[in-house]
């Protein structure tokens, strides 16, 4: 019994060399992987750390490029706002310079209060001026006796039976209208046939 008692023992230290002998193999193998492992997922991290630190760089220089277009922006619409300005300011200087000779005429005009003939000459001379005054600034008058009436530019402000003239024919201009291109200034006031 003895024999199979040193057997059992002797199985038994034989097995317990071979659990320590796998155990010490193993154990380089393991730790072998674990700085595989280590390396595997230290090299993972460093490229995803440059990956972030790249698109962060990236992320900057659109913020940057956001704001220098948003300012370019703000400085081109004030551009704008002057330039609007300053063109109004312009047409309006430009209008009245074409139409202060007009004032001076008649000034001129008032001067010769004694002689009627003479003031009637000038008056006639200043509605001639007036209106190359306004065929230079584009402006065209619009609404004479005989004209068809047209609701987008006439105002009748009165209507009458006359067999001289036809069915919505204008008979009498009260005020004269002006356009400029497509735009009415002002409208024509007038006196239609019915």
């Amino acid at each position: 019994m003895e024999n199979e008692k040193d057997i059992k023992n002797e199985e038994a230290v034989t097995e317990a060399a071979a659990a320590t002998e796998e155990a010490q193999e193993t154990e380089p193998v393991e730790k072998d992987a674990k700085k595989k492992g280590d390396k595997k997922a230290k090299a993972e991290l460093l490229k995803l750390k440059e990956e972030l630190e790249a698109a962060t760089a990236a992320l900057e220089e659109e913020k940057k490029n956001r704001l220098y277009l948003a300012a370019e922006y703000d400085n081109f619409r004030r551009r704008s706002q002057k330039e609007k300005e300053g063109i109004y300011g312009d047409a309006i200087a430009d209008a009245i310079k074409e139409i202060l000779p007009l004032f001076d005429n008649l000034e001129r005009a008032g001067q010769f209060g004694g002689d009627a003939e003479k003031v009637s000459e000038g008056l006639a001379l200043i509605a001639k001026m007036s209106d190359e005054v306004l065929a230079k600034l584009g402006v065209e008058r619009f609404g004479k006796a005989g004209e068809q009436f047209d609701a987008n530019i006439h105002n009748a402000v009165m209507h009458e039976e006359n067999e001289a003239f036809g069915e919505n024919e204008i008979t009498d201009v009260y005020q004269v209208g002006y356009k400029r291109g497509d735009k009415i200034i002002r409208f024509a006031m007038v006196k239609v046939a019915n």
